[in-house]
């Protein structure tokens, strides 16, 4: 075991523990390890291109550079934060055995407004579009921060609550007892899943971090993700997808929606397909979707997010 793998990771207490997570889990394979907390920088002036397409994740970028310019090995991630191409150089190394993956309304203690008028908090387009889907006289205001951040901002809130992902909350025991599973609400692709990328020129830390992968969470958040790109989602448009293993029956379980923004107009779909045909269900279900009003729907969602 020659080198020592250095984890990048942002420094919020969800980044480091599932940096400490796949720490553990290659030390007890018998690698060194250290962990190397990067701040996002906000915006580094590139010099190259590492974003082709325009995508850029605001989560993942500082990280990338640190990766490209040799500061650190490998870097962990909530694979619903990472853009659906990675930049020239950087591969998937593995992706963790999946978590939760609802969403769930953190509240106050009383639930009453679900029935008359109220006020919720999120950041994402996704879940705001859905809470407006289901209620649409409600308010809904921004939130972002980590998920620490985001709960304080609640508490000193006069909101009624705030969605968040299970999955964040359960892996800091965050998760506090006042809360609802939103089990109508599709999650984002990949959600409650954790990735590990790497250098693609770097044999010695792709081996040590392929052993870490769950081959069943690899193909679930591959068909998620590829509904995504496919649809062009970038991680900002009201998308949702989750891909499920039958055992029983070998098959896949799909369902993807797309929203507008507005929540008004909701156009989903849901296979069950033999597990053979998985290389192409996000990509089939993605086409359908545009096909059936889809593309008219993304191109103002564009427009919508373009002002």
């Amino acid at each position: 075991m020659s080198k020592t793998i250095r984890i990048g990771t942002r420094d919020s207490e969800l980044a480091l523990w599932q940096a400490h997570t796949v720490q553990k889990k290659l030390n007890d394979l018998g690698y060194t390890t250290e962990i190397v907390a990067v701040k996002s920088q906000g915006d580094i002036i590139l010099d190259k291109p590492l974003y082709e397409l325009g995508i850029t994740g605001i989560f993942t970028k500082t990280l990338d550079i640190a990766m490209i310019n040799g500061q650190v090995d490998i870097a962990v991630h909530s694979m619903k934060d990472v853009p659906t191409a990675l930049p020239q150089g950087i591969v998937q190394a593995a992706v963790l055995e999946r978590a939760n993956t609802l969403d769930i309304l953190v509240h106050k203690g009383n639930l009453d407004f679900l029935t008359s008028a109220g006020t919720i908090a999120t950041g994402s387009l996704r879940r705001q579009a859905q809470w407006w889907h289901k209620y649409p006289n409600h308010q809904v205001v921004d939130l972002r921060g980590n998920v620490n951040t985001r709960m304080q901002k609640l508490a000193e809130s006069d909101w009624n609550g705030a969605v968040f992902a299970a999955a964040g909350l359960e892996r800091i025991n965050l998760k506090p007892e006042n809360y609802i599973n939103l089990d109508w609400m599709t999650p984002a692709p990949a959600q409650g899943a954790m990735l590990v990328v790497a250098m693609a020129n770097d044999e010695f830390t792709k081996d040590a971090v392929s052993q870490l992968n769950d081959i069943e969470t690899e193909i679930c958040t591959y068909i998620e993700r590829q509904f995504l790109k496919t649809l062009e989602g970038g991680c900002t448009a009201p998308i949702g997808a989750l891909a499920q293993y039958d055992e029983e029956k070998d098959t896949i379980e799909f369902k993807g929606v797309l929203f507008s923004v507005d929540g008004k107009q909701k156009i989903e779909i849901e296979k069950s397909v033999d597990i053979s045909e998985w290389k192409k269900l996000g990509f089939h279900s993605a086409q359908e979707i545009l096909n059936n009003g889809g593309a008219e729907l993304m191109t103002q969602i564009k427009a919508i997010l373009k002002k």
